[in-house]
């Protein structure tokens, strides 16, 4: 039973995820909105990354409640996505989505932890409950760009909310894990990280991970766009979208063999090289359904490995005391503020789909750059204990 309910919970935030990643951009397109005001609300939304988990796990870590900021966070992200319904016009549209992402990030941090805490750290559970996340991921993709393609842009409001009321349910499923409070290692929590922070194979580890996000401009919020005007129909959008999910659970499966065979930094470096090639190439292929497809494969590297390879990189360059602060420096800032830079920069250069080439190519010419600063950086290989 208690499986049942950790994997509805992440099968109904990831669903989310499906809905919004590919098809925000086509929402705000049928408001109206230009391709620059589009970029610019990406920005704004995504920029609240940054703040909000940090935000969230400290009221959590205070409160020493968080199945109540789960539920809350569900609850508030409902609420504040169902006034999309009487919205039209950019600033209300764009506070209104920007308070619905400061609500959502705060259900996966403490998920995560509520979790592992209550699968005690089996990584084969974990696994299993996780893949609940991305079939979500996958389902709604698809149905989502079929529903909207047959219903129009404004179906977009009520998949959201069928979605959300499906989350704050699943939450309210889930029971609270009674936990002891250890005072032992309170003072070890102040140790400074700045040093950590200055190495420089850390700084060129952090900004090739901001590249690669700024890289992801174009793909994520104007990938549909980009195939919807391609005459794509929504169920091939939501397919081709979903193929790249695929390619990602894959890779997850098998990253402890590829961890076994090459460094962290070689994993990186192939990653953004990778990643580089693919925003290259579809412009040039984007017609044909069957190279799509196969580009889309390569979803593998640009997210799968180059995370997995990211977070064991945070891991072992930060002490056992300094790893949260470590993460939630690194996601923060790359997801955070990368994602926000190529959000906004692809908006500028979209040119309502005429300039869809040139966004491409400044993103793949961010991965590449990536690529090359990481080149420079030390060998680092997973230590793995049997």
């Amino acid at each position: 039973m208690m499986f049942v309910r950790l994997s509805s919970s992440y099968f109904f935030y990831f669903a989310l995820l499906g809905l919004i990643s590919p098809y925000l951009g086509i929402y705000l397109d049928g408001k109206g909105f230009n391709s620059r005001q589009v970029g610019e609300i990406l920005a704004i939304i995504t920029v609240t990354k940054i703040v909000a988990p940090s935000l969230w796990a400290t009221l959590a870590d205070k409160t020493a409640k968080p199945m109540a900021i789960i539920q809350l966070g569900a609850f508030l992200a409902l609420f504040s996505f169902s006034l999309l319904f009487w919205l039209n016009n950019y600033w209300p549209i764009t506070f209104c989505l920007a308070l619905f992402t400061l609500f959502w990030t705060a259900i996966l941090p403490q998920l995560e932890v509520h979790t592992l805490t209550s699968l005690r750290h089996s990584n084969k559970i974990y696994a299993r409950v996780r893949l609940w996340g991305s079939l979500g991921f996958i389902a709604f993709a698809v149905i989502s760009g079929e529903v909207m393609s047959s219903f129009g842009f404004q179906s977009f409001n009520s998949i959201g909310i069928i979605i959300l009321a499906g989350l704050f349910v699943s939450t309210l499923m889930l029971t609270p894990i009674k936990t002891v409070k250890s005072t032992k290692n309170k003072a070890k929590v102040q140790v400074s990280i700045s040093s950590k922070l200055m190495e420089g194979n850390f700084i060129r580890f952090f900004i090739a991970g901001l590249l690669l996000q700024v890289s992801f401009g174009p793909y994520y919020g104007f990938f549909a766009l980009y195939l919807r005007d391609l005459q794509y129909s929504g169920l091939a959008i939501g397919l081709v979208i979903s193929l790249g999910v695929v390619a990602e659970v894959i890779a997850f499966i098998y990253m402890g063999a590829i961890f076994k065979r090459f460094s962290l930094n070689a994993l990186l470096v192939f990653s953004l090289a990778i990643t580089a090639l693919r925003w290259f190439l579809i412009p040039e292929v984007a017609s044909s359904v069957l190279w799509l497809g196969l580009i889309q494969l390569s979803h593998a590297a640009s997210f799968a490995i180059y995370h997995s390879a990211s977070m064991q990189f945070v891991s072992k360059h930060f002490s056992k005391n300094q790893q949260g602060r470590g993460q939630g420096i690194y996601l923060g800032g790359v997801y955070g503020i990368g994602g926000a830079i190529g959000a906004y920069l692809t908006g500028i250069l979209w040119l309502d789909g005429l300039g869809a080439q040139n966004a491409f190519i400044m993103a793949a010419t961010s991965a590449l750059l990536g690529a090359i600063i990481l080149m420079f950086s030390k060998k680092q290989r997973v230590i793995t204990l049997n």
